[in-house]
């Protein structure tokens, strides 16, 4: 375990509040597998939206496919109309932006959405790609050798977990 603390549930509420501020009523979530799904899932009941929020995955489009293959995170469930749907993108942690370049591929691929937007419950910096978020319930730094990663436990609850690479 790093030296880095972050109460993943008091950004939680942060990003409750963030995606209020960008959600209306055509708004429709999308959690990028598998830390990104379960914040959607969450703040669908939390928000009291109706429907289920949608789970995308970036497998199929990464650039590193060949070295990572298919992984187990999920794969891509989508339970409404993409077409001149508003998407709400979710994920636990922006990097270097390459899964939302996938991510982007993926949602593309069932349809054209009249908008994309991105809200991260952190933003650790060290963008590749010229990929901002909407919002982002915490801006923090983490070194380049570390993996910060959120973990869920049974009950729900959230909390990070940072490893050396």
């Amino acid at each position: 375990m790093g030296a880095l603390l972050l109460d993943a549930e008091a950004l939680y509420r942060e990003l409750l509040r963030g995606v209020q501020q960008l959600c209306d009523a055509d708004t429709r979530l999308v959690g990028i597998t598998s830390g990104g799904a379960w914040l959607a899932e969450r703040l669908q009941a939390d928000l009291k939206l109706p429907g289920k929020a949608g789970a995308i995955s970036s497998a199929m489009h990464r650039d590193d496919f060949a070295q990572r293959g298919l992984s187990s995170g999920g794969q891509t469930q989508l339970p409404f109309d993409v077409n001149g749907a508003h998407i709400l993108l979710l994920d636990d942690v922006l990097y270097t932006g390459r899964t939302l370049r996938a991510v982007i591929n993926e949602l593309f691929d069932y349809g054209r959405p009249a908008s994309v937007r991105l809200a991260v419950l952190v933003d650790r910096g060290g963008r590749q790609l010229p990929i901002q978020p909407d919002f982002a319930a915490a801006r923090v730094s983490v070194a380049a050798n570390q993996s910060l990663a959120l973990a869920r436990a049974e009950s729900g609850t959230f909390s990070f977990d940072v490893q050396e690479a």
